[in-house]
């Protein structure tokens, strides 16, 4: 689609959800079959940073307790009572709270612990040269040139 046939506003719940719930490898895919991801910064053909309306179903996770090296994110509650889990600590979050965590910065992860569905918005950068590391699972990854990620174990073999 050209940038002319960009939409200029849409309904957000109305944007398919991506086709594949996630980009992980197993054993971490399936993980990840309870996250719907609405990938709506690529709508508008946003290239420095993403947005995404993310529902996380009952037992749902956002994505494995993971840090970036580069890029920053964000996430505002919309809907449900995820439980914010860090290295260090967990807390319970609430329709209207937010959350920001930095390059770098403490590793992370939603999970939806409730019987209601989780909504929220996730905003991150796209920065090349991307890493994520993942302390609690023998994966990591890379973002390439291509805007895809690359997953391996941590000592370098693929999956």
């Amino acid at each position: 689609m050209s940038d002319s046939q960009k939409p200029i506003a849409v309904k957000a719940d109305a944007v398919p959800p991506r086709t594949r719930p996630s980009n992980y490898p197993e054993p971490f895919f399936s993980r990840m079959l309870k996250r719907e991801k609405r990938q709506l910064g690529d709508v508008f053909g946003l290239k420095n940073f993403g947005v995404n309306l993310t529902r996380l179903l009952p037992g749902g996770e956002s994505a494995l307790l993971h840090r970036h090296s580069k890029q920053d994110e964000f996430i505002y509650i919309l809907q449900g009572e995820p439980t914010l889990v860090t290295e260090t600590t967990e807390v319970k979050l609430s329709p209207g709270m937010c959350a920001g965590f930095p390059a770098a910065g403490e590793a992370h992860q939603l999970v939806n612990r409730g019987s209601q569905d989780v909504l929220y918005l996730e905003v991150g950068d796209r920065t090349p040269g991307d890493e994520g590391s993942y302390p609690k699972d023998d994966i990591q990854a890379v973002l390439g040139a291509d805007g895809k990620w690359a997953f391996t174990h941590k000592d370098g073999r693929p999956y």
